[in-house]
């Protein structure tokens, strides 16, 4: 399965959340059962330095319902900006894939 790409939107000081529904290469669902994962949002690709950590999280992973999150105090600490961030997968043998990736801004509020 190849990544899927998609872009987010993520305002400094609020809380974010994105899901993602995962589906085999039949479009079915994807079992996440058994799967942990990792997030991780940084300036570049080439950037070793990671900005933020999401928290992943399988809502439903029957149905290959995916979930990543930052709380409002992480968002606070980003700098207004592009980002890069992708979602990695590990199953249960501990075999890794990349499902997720795609572009990241990084908007400033003004109400605080």
């Amino acid at each position: 399965m190849a990544a899927y790409v998609s872009n987010i939107v993520v305002d400094v000081g609020a809380n974010f959340d994105q899901s993602f529904n995962l589906e085999t290469n039949a479009n079915a669902p994807l079992n996440l059962t058994g799967y942990t994962g990792a997030a991780k949002l940084k300036k570049s690709a080439a950037t070793s330095k990671t900005a933020a950590d999401f928290v992943v999280s399988f809502p439903d992973p029957l149905q290959g319902q995916l979930k990543i999150s930052l709380g409002s105090t992480i968002t606070a600490g980003l700098k207004p900006g592009r980002y890069v961030y992708d979602v990695l997968l590990t199953d249960s043998s501990s075999m890794k894939q990349r499902v997720v990736e795609g572009s990241a801004i990084v908007t400033a509020g003004i109400t605080t």
